[in-house]
């Protein structure tokens, strides 16, 4: 089975209940899947999260793999946003990070938003919008 690292959009539609992100998740997890976070997630959750929220926010982010931004990983997201800016394409610092982490640990990516992540060396599991 796969480890999904899952986008920030996923997470954010999975603690809401929202695009029935915690139906797909839940099938995920029974076919045997587990899902993964990492930094640049829980930085972007916190930044937008309401102080009512974090109990919950918290228990469902440490359940999830956690995998943090390593001198590779760091290497890599600067290489990817580099090479994608020189043709023409601009990419996130985050979503190239992410990338990055994605690719380091040969993890297929959770997301919704398949356009920001142009990487040929990136599994996507795309989501319908």
């Amino acid at each position: 089975m796969a480890i999904y690292l899952l986008d920030t959009s996923v997470i954010i539609d999975t603690l809401n209940g929202k695009r029935n992100r915690p139906n797909l998740l839940a099938e995920l997890i029974r076919q045997g899947n587990t899902f993964a976070c990492c930094s640049i997630n829980v930085t972007e959750i916190y930044v937008g999260m309401r102080p009512k929220e974090e109990a919950q926010t918290e228990e469902f982010l440490k359940t999830l793999h956690y995998y943090p931004i390593t001198w590779d990983v760091a290497r890599l997201a600067g290489i990817l946003k580099r090479d994608h800016s020189r043709k023409g394409k601009t990419i996130a610092l985050a979503d190239a990070t992410i990338a990055a982490i994605a690719i380091t640990h040969h993890l297929s990516l959770l997301t919704d938003n398949a356009k920001d992540f142009p990487m040929k060396e990136l599994r996507l599991y795309p989501l319908p919008n």
